[in-house]
């Protein structure tokens, strides 16, 4: 689904990846483990479209797409759940959801709002509130509800489980579950190995920009 080959990317005269290469299949929850700074939020954003690559391919479900516009990539079914969340603060929950929404895409299972506060079940009576008045962990499940909500083919999660309370990394894991089982690909970056390996069927370790293991 997501095949990433012979990334190299960073920023201005800095190199950051070397050669980055890793693929995650449909239905497949594949994590990028590594220390802060060794690469894991650049590999996300460069494969998101936000930072150019420098050399190197990323292809989904076999397009190539390393040469489009973060946008365009979205529309074509890869979504992005950034470390910082990003929420739009003075929007309700239900209209920050409403934001992300795509129409069904052939093949994979259609997000519906039902099914989206199914998956998260605090947010349903939320509603109404302004997203700015959450707590961590709720617009966590709100950043990845209003991802879901574009009926994505694949999904790249950026330390879901970072800062959360242990309830609340729960949550996060038994939908990160839900969405591998739906058919989703999921390639999450995390520094928690003990909820990666929750999570994970397999993973990759990046060090120093490169990719140290694989399994």
């Amino acid at each position: 689904m997501l095949e990433v080959s012979g990334l190299d990317a960073g920023y201005g005269r800095a190199r950051v990846l070397f050669g980055v290469s890793l693929e995650t299949k449909a239905g497949e929850v594949v994590a990028l483990l590594g220390r802060n700074g060794a690469g894991k939020s650049t590999t996300l954003k460069t494969v998101m479209g936000l930072i150019p690559a420098r050399a190197g391919e990323v292809r989904l479900e076999g397009r190539r797409i390393d040469r489009l516009q973060p946008h365009e990539i979205a529309r074509l079914g890869l979504a992005y759940v950034p470390e910082e969340r990003r929420i739009f603060t003075d929007l309700t929950v239900a209209e920050n959801i409403e934001v992300g929404r795509q129409a069904p895409r052939p093949g994979t299972s259609q997000w519906t709002l039902e099914r989206l506060y199914s998956l998260f079940p605090a947010l349903a009576p939320m509603q109404r509130r302004r997203a700015g008045s959450l707590s961590g962990g709720e617009q966590q499940m709100l950043c990845i509800a209003r991802s879901l909500a574009g009926n994505p083919r694949a999904i790249l999660l950026d330390e879901p489980s970072e800062g959360l309370a242990p309830l609340i990394v729960d949550q996060v894991a038994r939908a990160i579950v839900e969405l591998k089982q739906a058919g989703v690909a999921v390639l999450l970056a995390e520094q928690n190995r003990a909820f990666s390996r929750r999570v994970a069927d397999r993973s990759y370790t990046l060090e120093k920009g490169r990719i140290a293991d694989g399994q």
